[in-house]
């Protein structure tokens, strides 16, 4: 018994300094960003909501913002569309050689490092001619979540029993029918949490956009140029919002795949 105590107090020691160290850099960040700083030194006398107020009022910042959002919705249609149908080819077709050939390519771009795929994606812009900007942006954006967005897709596909479809085809549906009222009714919640995962992963990835941004940057590029300069409680109180808003797309993403479990067999009725 005393073994099994000292075991389970040592596991939970290890756990607490394993949380302490991922967590405690993001909480003296959030503290941080209250407080003014002078010659590298926090003066913790100057408690006040300043520093998100000017992020608020700046101007280049909400550009940023809204070019992320831009960006995120575009590669998800993007991104979903494609997802969808080549989930739909593997699942008919499991064992086929392009449904091999194709889930290689789906992966490769999110299994490489991400100054690889972005390197990669600029130069084959560069030799067609395509100025970079918001639209390659959302090309390279797109390519990376393209294999969260299948997977996720797939899985729902795999779990769908193959009598609902076979029974609508025994019924006269055409190919068209069996898919809006089989098929996408079961898709809508794995379609949703895709879509926010997908968002989240669009809405920090830097690195591809680093590579493919002109003019246009996203906010992860901003604040990459504003930390060039050095650290300001301006900066801390930005990571502070964009980690809250990665936090709140997480804990999204958990319940609205909590809630995709079920598949609903009734909409068979509907032909």
């Amino acid at each position: 018994m005393k073994r099994l105590r000292l075991l389970d107090v040592s596991l939970a020691s290890v756990s607490f300094l394993v949380y302490l160290a991922l967590y405690l850099p993001i909480l003296l960040v959030f503290v941080l960003s209250f407080f003014s700083m002078r010659r590298g030194r926090v003066r913790w006398d100057t408690f006040s909501f300043e520093w998100y107020a000017r992020l608020f009022s700046n101007e280049s910042l909400g550009e940023a913002l809204l070019n992320s959002i831009t960006v995120g919705i575009a590669a998800i249609i993007a991104a979903t569309v494609i997802a969808t149908l080549a989930a739909l080819h593997v699942n008919a077709r499991p064992s086929s050689r392009s449904a091999r050939m194709l889930e290689y390519v789906i992966f490769l771009p999110f299994l490489l490092p991400p100054i690889i795929t972005g390197l990669s994606l600029l130069i084959y812009f560069r030799e067609i001619g395509v100025s970079r900007g918001l639209a390659t942006i959302i090309v390279g954006h797109a390519v990376f979540v393209l294999a969260i967005i299948y997977r996720i897709i797939l899985t729902r596909l795999n779990a769908l029993s193959r009598s609902l479809v076979e029974a609508a085809q025994d019924l006269g549906a055409s190919r068209l029918q069996t898919f809006r009222f089989i098929i996408l009714p079961n898709l809508r919640m794995p379609l949703l949490t895709a879509g926010i995962l997908a968002f989240a992963l669009s809405f920090d990835e830097t690195m591809i956009t680093l590579f493919l941004a002109g003019t246009d940057g996203t906010l992860p590029v901003r604040l990459y140029a504003m930390m060039r300069v050095g650290f300001t409680p301006e900066i801390n109180a930005l990571i502070t919002l964009i980690l809250g808003f990665s936090i709140v797309l997480t804990v999204v993403f958990a319940f609205a795949w909590r809630r995709s479990g079920g598949i609903d067999n009734n909409r068979i009725t509907r032909i």
